[in-house]
């Protein structure tokens, strides 16, 4: 149909009418040399066996539709949570631009991050001269407190040697000999986002700490949020909680405020994040609790280095990791826990009671970052569920090991499956093969629940095909709650839609649940 001013269709009803059907048709026919369709159905069909699934999970060779990005974007994040601060990456526009387009989507918000632009010649002789160019511009142009570099496949490969680079650029006059420069290497042909996260907040630590003499200020608390797409809403459930009990601490990379800003008139370029100074004064906290223990690795050893204590935990939510997660702040801080907490904590054991007839026994395959892949099996085992496939492309053997024990230790975890190093693709075969009840992850489960019919629950970044999730907690009991009202919904949307048929099963379309 003919498109007009006062008739303009969206992109899905427009491809539905009869033009854009015949000229897809068309395409197929004469361009795309496509197999018989009978072939085609069969081969769709042998995927689905057990026999390729063996196949399937024993390549070594090829990766389809992982799990995870790549370690720069984890570096941009992380630079995202510190005070005006621009994220520089040595490496070319184009990967820049898919950093800042992956958390424009997911965020909905403006994702700032510079370039160096690199190309074909700085990949030959090196990318000094782009370093010098861009810290000047991005300091005249921006106006940023803090410049966080990072670097790309083709710096990494070339062997740029951020430091010298930046010394160098410094004594051009690119930015002030005092201005603040933290960098961290991070190829992003090895590891994956949360390795980036982790040597960029390592390195802004490092820059800030290093050579400074440390005095501890007793039960005063750092705390390292980890790669986090829910930061905007746990950032602040967590600080409400520390307030609660009147905590001394320091978020170090916050990024809540950044990805969550208003329309109100004024655009900024930068929001919130942890201020330089509260970085500076963070060397003399008595511990540094990470969040996320395999996003914080390298910065808890560093940490550990200065003479602070060091605690990690997995992702806390559900009633058991936010329990564990308090009580340590608590003796850290030799502050009570008050019974306003308390209470949260009762109601979401309440809640979990009044739904476990509609919990228990249900069959998940989840998947994601080690951490939360952790904490999402461990909360459903409280539920009554039963963790069956648990997997994490960038999980490490040490995670694998350390999952398997989580799961050995409830009844509701001795069937469960760890895949680390496994993709989504594995995951398709994982779905046919032994069939769950609910798979959750992000928005790239949306093909596999259209492939195998698997209800997705959305609780992880990236959610690009949903809007606003991230500004909710999911950590702490209030969190809690949200993942099981969430869990719930699903399930109760999937009943109905079986219930639905007049005459035939709406027997079960009940008013109550």
């Amino acid at each position: 149909m003919p498109q007009s001013a006062e008739k303009v269709l969206d992109h899905a009803p427009l491809f539905r009418e009869p033009e854009y059907r015949q000229m897809l048709a068309e395409k197929k026919l004469n361009f795309e040399c496509p197999h018989p369709d009978q072939i085609v159905t069969d081969q769709r069909e042998f995927t689905k066996t057990w026999e390729y699934r063996e196949k399937n999970l024993a390549r070594e060779a090829l990766v389809i539709n992982p799990a995870k990005a790549c370690q720069p974007l984890g570096a941009v994040f992380a630079a995202a949570g510190f005070e005006r601060t621009m994220s520089f990456v040595h490496g070319s526009q184009g990967c820049v631009a898919y950093y800042r387009s992956h958390l424009s989507r997911h965020f909905k918000e403006p994702s700032s991050a510079v370039s160096s632009s690199m190309t074909e010649d700085a990949a030959v002789f090196g990318g000094l001269k782009n370093m010098v160019d861009g810290l000047a511009n991005t300091y005249k142009l921006y106006d940023p407190k803090m410049i966080a570099v990072s670097t790309t496949c083709m710096a990494e490969v070339i062997g740029d040697d951020l430091r010298s680079f930046i010394e160098n650029a410094k004594n051009e006059g690119s930015v002030p000999s005092d201005f603040d420069v933290p960098f961290a290497h991070t190829p992003a042909f090895v590891g994956s986002h949360v390795d980036g996260y982790d040597g960029m907040v390592k390195g802004v630590l490092e820059h800030f700490w290093k050579g400074s003499e440390r005095a501890q200020a007793a039960g005063a608390i750092n705390i390292i949020p980890g790669f986090d797409g829910f930061c905007v809403g746990n950032n602040r459930e967590l600080k409400r909680l520390l307030d609660l009990m009147a905590v001394t601490y320091t978020f170090i990379q916050d990024a809540s405020d950044q990805f969550d800003t208003p329309s109100d008139g004024e655009y900024r370029m930068y929001d919130g994040g942890t201020k330089i100074e509260d970085v500076k004064g963070a060397l003399n906290a008595e511990a540094t609790l990470s969040l996320q223990h395999y996003n914080t690795r390298k910065t808890l050893e560093y940490c550990n280095e200065v003479g602070q204590a060091t605690a990690s935990f997995h992702y806390p939510l559900g009633v058991q990791a936010t329990d564990e997660f308090l009580m340590k702040v608590s003796a850290i801080s030799g502050k009570e826990i008050p019974e306003t907490i308390r209470m949260e904590r009762g109601r979401l054991v309440d809640a979990m009671a009044d739904s476990q007839s509609w919990l228990h026994g249900k069959k998940y395959a989840i998947y994601g970052d080690p951490d939360f892949v952790y904490a999402m099996a461990r909360f459903v085992m409280e539920t009554g569920g039963e963790p069956t496939h648990c997997l994490a492309t960038n999980g490490t053997s040490a995670w694998q090991a350390e999952i398997k024990e989580l799961l050995a230790s409830s009844s509701f975890g001795q069937d469960a499956q760890v895949w680390a190093g496994k993709d989504l693709w594995a995951m398709r075969s994982l779905l046919f093969t032994e069939p769950v009840d609910l798979l959750i992850g992000n928005s790239y489960g949306k093909y596999l629940e259209r492939d195998t019919g698997t209800p997705l629950i959305r609780l992880t970044f990236p959610i690009f095909d949903r809007h606003h999730h991230h500004r909710f907690a999911l950590m702490g009991y209030q969190g809690g709650l949200r993942v099981l009202t969430t869990i719930l919904d699903k399930i109760f949307d999937k009943l109905d839609r079986e219930s639905s048929e007049t005459g035939v099963t709406d027997y079960s379309y009940d008013l109550t649940r």
